[in-house]
């Protein structure tokens, strides 16, 4: 088996912050999980490369897969030890270098690193394209960081890992757009997280929808809160509920105005901005459906979650919610208010026909497994092993 080196600059940094982990941070711990007995720890700090000693690897691994109350601590005891004795040294010995969650590539000093330690052999994992395909949903300035992020992965990796043929696709693409050579990859799908069992009881005490992300503009909040709006003029205390799980992003305003001055809202929609994950198997296992009208995704992970959960899914028309669910949920146009508002309505009646449809189509879901997910991995690593003698 191959010695790997995993980057865990992005996943010390958030935790440090205190930062709730996000799906990339998830994906990255896992890694974490299957390589770890195989691994050391590669930390960018202080303008170097540091990379730690096996036993401070073991501490760090075991700290980000726990909820170790002194992880910062520990966390600044290893790097400084580390970076005092100057252990960037040791990268000159030849690995496989993975960087799971983007972390670092739109830096003109990560790509030097690699040149300069030339031995190191990249494996990246690419989660999306949305800031090239969609920049009018990021922040100003994250397309061309994006662009960036995409020619080290494109230039300088030896391997990539597309978390669905859609992602893969549109890197594909992009390396035909733009001249670069595209890498050896392979379409590894995620699993959904392990959740804890729901509660025997509602949270609440009327039928509830659940729509579940970051709250910002690409995730299409703002159009749920109308149709929701509408539903209540017209049904009055009747509507449905709709649990808005997530915590706020950026560029967000115009949501956050109808959260918190929309007195019509208020009472019928819950704003759940954290949420463990036993609260999370809850709120989806009593929901009527899980909403997800977004505009552009890489994955979906809701879309797994729930359905592995035994729950009706309601989409946008995307090409990885298909590739992933097949025909099982209802797929709306994001901008079709009127549709959405019909399926909300549809799917509240305890006797939906629509929604004991999807229910039986439920049956054919098999959800994508980590198991699964490191055999192309590996067979990957295989590949460029077999390629290098």
């Amino acid at each position: 088996m191959s010695e790997v080196l995993i980057d865990v600059t992005r996943l010390l940094d958030r935790r440090m912050q205190g930062r709730l982990p996000t799906g990339v941070d998830r994906v990255s711990l896992e890694y974490v999980r299957h390589f770890g007995e195989r691994s050391t720890a590669l930390v960018r700090f202080a303008g170097q490369w540091i990379e730690l000693y096996r036993d401070d690897s073991e501490r760090i691994f075991d700290a980000l897969l726990s909820s170790s109350r002194d992880f910062n601590a520990l966390v600044r005891w290893v790097v400084v030890k580390a970076w005092a004795r100057s252990l960037g040294r040791h990268l000159g010995v030849p690995r496989l270098l993975f960087n799971t969650g983007h972390s670092g590539l739109e830096q003109a000093e990560y790509s030097r690193r690699l040149q300069r330690y030339a031995c190191l052999k990249p494996l990246f994992v690419v989660h999306d394209l949305i800031p090239l395909t969609h920049p009018e949903y990021c922040r100003p300035g994250e397309s061309e960081r994006h662009r960036v992020r995409m020619s080290t992965v494109l230039a300088a990796g030896r391997g990539v890992i597309a978390n669905s043929a859609a992602t893969l696709a549109e890197l594909k693409a992009h390396a035909r757009a733009t001249g670069w050579p595209m890498p050896p990859a392979v379409v590894a799908l995620l699993a959904p997280a392990q959740m804890p069992p729901a509660l025997p009881s509602s949270p609440l005490n009327k039928p509830y929808f659940v729509t579940l992300g970051t709250i910002e503009p690409r995730k299409n909040h703002w159009l749920l809160l109308h149709v929701w709006r509408k539903l209540i003029e017209r049904l009055g205390n009747a509507a449905p509920q709709l649990v808005v799980i997530g915590q706020r992003g950026w560029e967000c305003e115009n949501v956050v105005d109808l959260l918190e001055r929309c007195e019509m809202l208020n009472g019928v929609v819950v704003e759940q901005s954290a949420c463990s994950d036993a609260e999370l198997s809850s709120w989806l296992h009593h929901a009527q459906a899980l909403l997800f009208p977004s505009f552009a995704e890489g994955y979906g992970m809701p879309l797994v979650e729930a359905l592995a959960l035994g729950v009706p899914v309601i989409a946008s028309d995307l090409p990885v919610f298909r590739e992933i669910a097949g025909d099982i949920p209802e797929y709306v146009d994001p901008l079709d208010g009127k549709h959405w508002a019909e399926l909300v309505v549809a799917y509240t009646l305890a006797e939906s026909p629509l929604r004991r449809a999807q229910r039986q189509r439920m049956a054919r879901f098999v959800a994508p497994t980590w198991e699964a997910h490191f055999e192309q991995v590996e067979s990957l690593m295989e590949r460029l092993e077999v390629a290098a003698n």
